[in-house]
């Protein structure tokens, strides 16, 4: 069954049917979100946040868009929502000693093969990050990635550059040392 097709139930009074449309991007937004947000807690908030919100809206869902990049829409959006109370809360307590902080990317890594990379991404700038995790994790067009965030295409091609500069100078750090 298509996602428009369970879109309809839902909308005709079905409302058992979300879940068969949360079964089948659950996880992609878990790992768009955990790959934005760099932790695992944060970022199942931010999926449930966004499967809440999209539940709420999906009346004003149109069926000439593909329901993932609208979902995908509300959970960048989720998370730079959740990214800033993060940093917010960081900046409060900003006077404790990092050495007895939490490091959540190296924890939480678990299967991930590519530790380096998920701490890495995480030393990125958000704007730099949520664009490679959407076009290479998410594999969205620039096209699609605008719609997503509202940034122009030549301004996501170039957080992309940027971003992929910045991840070789940190991976090369990481594997000189």
């Amino acid at each position: 069954m298509t996602d428009d097709a369970i879109i309809h139930q839902v909308l005709r009074g079905d409302v058992e049917a979300f879940a068969r449309l949360v079964d089948g991007h659950y996880d992609r937004c878990a790992r768009i979100a955990y790959r934005i947000l760099g932790n695992r807690e944060d970022a199942e908030e931010a999926v449930q946040d966004a499967f809440l919100r999209a539940y709420r809206a999906l009346a004003s869902y149109e069926d000439r868009e593909r329901f993932s990049s609208w979902l995908s829409r509300i959970l960048v959006n989720q998370c730079r929502t959740m990214y800033a109370r993060v940093h917010r809360r960081e900046l409060m307590f900003s006077d404790v000693d990092p050495a007895d902080a939490p490091s959540f990317v190296g924890e939480e890594a678990g299967d991930d093969a590519w530790p380096d990379l998920e701490h890495a991404l995480a030393q990125l700038p958000a704007d730099q990050r949520e664009a490679i995790v959407l076009r290479y994790a998410d594999d969205l067009s620039y096209e699609e990635m605008a719609r997503v965030t509202g940034a122009g295409q030549s301004a996501l091609k170039m957080r992309v550059q940027r971003a992929f500069t910045r991840l070789r100078v940190l991976l090369q750090e990481v594997h000189s040392a």
